[in-house]
């Protein structure tokens, strides 16, 4: 699928990682620099990782959040979002921002499902970032498909279901991630799981 965007948006993610940071250092930081728009702290045993996603990244994390938002109310499913709340655990070690992230059922202090959106490659490994924070499943867009990864247990694997949403199709809803045309978007992908709930 091409994502059809204006070239303004395309401009290049930034990222900076900085070894040898201390916990005390990574909160010090978050409390400095939580509020700069658009930057985002991750950190993973004493590797931290400044972030500042570019506007084609925010537009499909966007797209992305109100299809499965919609999908959750298409088929009752109560879905709490959190957005990108900061979440961390020093005892782990690990901290970051989830491009959006949602507990399922009743809001929890952490939550059971991410989406993260990886247009480049290199930087911390945020799924070893939300294994150590407990969070069950992460949804990733990367190279025009959405893959989710299943966190219990030891081993981080990519499955085909959902805990939470067991019937979403990931598949179809990829098709609809449309950046440059979301309300549409919306609109087609709810009439393509009605379709689906009707069969």
């Amino acid at each position: 699928m091409t994502t059809l965007l204006h070239p303004d948006f395309r401009q290049e993610e930034q990222r900076v990682i900085l070894p040898g940071v201390t916990w005390r250092q990574y909160e010090s930081l978050l409390a400095t620099l939580g509020d700069f728009p658009g930057l985002r702290l991750i950190y993973l045993d004493g590797t931290l990782e400044l972030f500042l996603p570019s506007a084609e990244h925010e537009l499909l994390k966007k797209v992305i959040a109100r299809l499965l938002e919609r999908y959750a109310e298409a088929v009752d499913i109560p879905l709490h979002g959190y957005g990108s709340t900061t979440f961390r655990r020093e005892a782990k070690a690990r901290g970051l921002e989830p491009d959006e992230c949602y507990c399922i059922g009743t809001l929890k202090a952490l939550p059971d499902l991410a989406i993260e959106v990886n247009l480049s490659s290199g930087g911390i490994n945020k799924l070893a970032v939300y294994q150590g924070l407990a969070v069950p499943e992460v949804i990733i867009w990367q190279e025009q498909q959405l893959t989710l990864f299943d966190l219990r247990g030891d081993t981080v694997q990519p499955s085909d279901r959902s805990q939470f949403l067991p019937d979403l199709d990931l598949d179809l809803l990829a098709q609809f991630i449309r950046p440059h045309d979301q309300p549409q978007a919306v609109k087609d992908f709810l009439q393509a799981v009605q379709g689906e709930l009707g069969s």
